[in-house]
């Protein structure tokens, strides 16, 4: 500390009398602060402004990348237990003002959920709790590079929703540049253009789903190549078709949801119909119109196959007759 700061000390010290502070107390809590000013100066320190406000002055960012109305007690249950617990919001919600005269007063860029639970607690019986917020001044790029950052890697957030909001992105910010998103991002053209097929998805498809929130970016790459003929698209349009007013009836209570495994396996089985078996090469029957033993040649292998309920007479007949042209060589 300079012989100037040891004289504004003493001058200000001087009449505390013992009350005061020693000089290298004072000295060290001075330096402290000129330290904190340098930091900002130089850029190396940020100081935040946090407020806590009534959830109902924000709404969602329009072009927020999670499904509020899909947000509900149940999936919001940790987050909700959570706050009870550590008796506030711990982290806050990223923000921006809107101009005045619309509507609310901020617009919610990352922290959904965080509004969801704050507002669910609000209104069941917990009225004091209150919305940590941090306001920001971003553009609609930044905000959704903000956005995709603190939620690319939760698992509360939908593949189908990450997709969606990857879509709108790429046309709304990058001029349809698959690449030049990718960099922005920092992620590689290969991930990004898989989720971008996801969210091409047909609409039929993702209805057969039991939610949006089922729908893995792996389901696109599976069903993509089935549906590589106008044939099997239909085929599996029409099945998806079915599946959805089943759940659509699951979701009025008559039933349950058919599951994702299940509703792949009905789609995969309309895409890849049974192949027609071979028309076997010779019948043995005892009477015309009796379905009998019928063989099939396959390379060295000859195949017998029969009905299981065949009466035991005609089956015997059958072989007997299959051995018997054998041992001539007619078989």
């Amino acid at each position: 500390m300079s012989k100037r700061h040891d004289a504004v000390f003493d001058d200000v010290l001087k009449d505390l009398g013992e009350a005061a502070p020693t000089r290298d107390r004072a000295g060290a809590r001075f330096l402290k602060r000129s330290n904190s000013m340098a930091e900002h100066v130089s850029g190396e320190r940020q100081e935040k402004v946090l407020r806590l406000v009534d959830p109902a002055t924000c709404v969602m960012w329009e072009r927020h990348n999670r499904a509020y109305d899909l947000l509900n007690e149940e999936n919001c249950r940790d987050l909700i237990d959570g706050i009870l617990s550590q008796g506030q919001q711990e982290f806050p919600a990223i923000v921006r003002r809107r101009a005045a005269g619309e509507g609310a007063e901020y617009e919610v860029i990352c922290g959904a959920r965080r509004h969801f639970a704050i507002t669910w607690l609000r209104a069941n019986n917990y009225p004091k709790f209150q919305y940590l917020i941090e306001e920001r001044v971003l553009t609609d790029e930044e905000a959704f590079r903000l956005a995709d950052i603190e939620n690319r890697d939760r698992e509360d957030i939908s593949d189908f929703e990450r997709a969606q909001d990857y879509a709108r992105a790429v046309e709304y910010y990058y001029g349809g540049k698959q690449s030049l998103m990718a960099e922005r991002l920092q992620v590689s053209p290969g991930w990004l253009s898989r989720y971008l097929q996801l969210a091409r998805l047909d609409a039929r498809i993702v209805a057969a789903f039991p939610t949006l929130r089922d729908i893995k970016e792996l389901h696109a790459r599976t069903l993509r190549p089935l549906m590589a003929s106008p044939e099997a698209e239909d085929a599996v349009l029409i099945e998806a078709d079915r599946i959805a007013s089943e759940q659509a009836a699951a979701r009025a209570g008559q039933g349950a949801l058919l599951p994702v495994p299940k509703v792949l396996a009905r789609l995969k089985s309309v895409a890849q119909p049974p192949k027609e078996r071979q028309a076997a090469d010779k019948v043995f029957a005892t009477k015309s119109g009796e379905s009998g033993v019928q063989m099939r040649r396959k390379g060295r292998r000859i195949q017998l196959e029969f009905d299981r309920d065949l009466p035991d007479l005609a089956l015997r007949y059958a072989v007997e007759t299959f051995l018997q042209e054998r041992g001539s060589g007619k078989s």
